[in-house]
């Protein structure tokens, strides 16, 4: 059922508010989806197996026990790689890849810049406007 124009004006001032009042949480909601989390753990896990390839091939030659748990942290990171791909779903892979054919690099990165000039942004200089 649509909204009436009356309530899509209160719907507007109230957004407008939250801009005003604080941008980068307003920020935070409008980037952030059901499926964040998931792709979050998507990236953490492939990191963990390039961690673990690293690690075996730079151990093989010192010990093969090393090099074992090389290999078990690239099958943990395989396991959580795979979890992660069933929380995200089959919705979730087309939400993404069309997110990221359409803003390349910046969304699949996500606005980790953006939180890092805020982080150390000056409390005196004011935000930036929304985008």
């Amino acid at each position: 059922m649509p909204l009436s124009e009356d309530e899509q004006r209160i719907l507007t001032e109230i957004e407008q508010r939250l801009y005003e009042s604080d941008p980068r949480l307003a920020r935070d909601v409008r980037s952030t989806t059901v499926y964040t989390p998931a792709f979050r753990g998507l990236r953490w896990a492939a990191l963990g197996f390039v961690v673990g390839v690293i690690f075996m091939i730079a151990t093989l030659s010192v010990s093969f026990v090393l090099a074992f748990l090389g290999f078990l942290v690239m099958l943990a990171s395989a396991l959580a790689f795979e979890r992660s791909l069933r929380r995200l779903g089959r919705v979730g892979i087309q939400q993404i890849t069309q997110r990221s054919s359409n803003s390349g690099v910046r969304a699949y990165f996500g606005h980790t810049g953006e939180r890092m000039r805020d982080r150390f942004r000056n409390d005196d200089e004011p935000p930036p406007p929304p985008t």
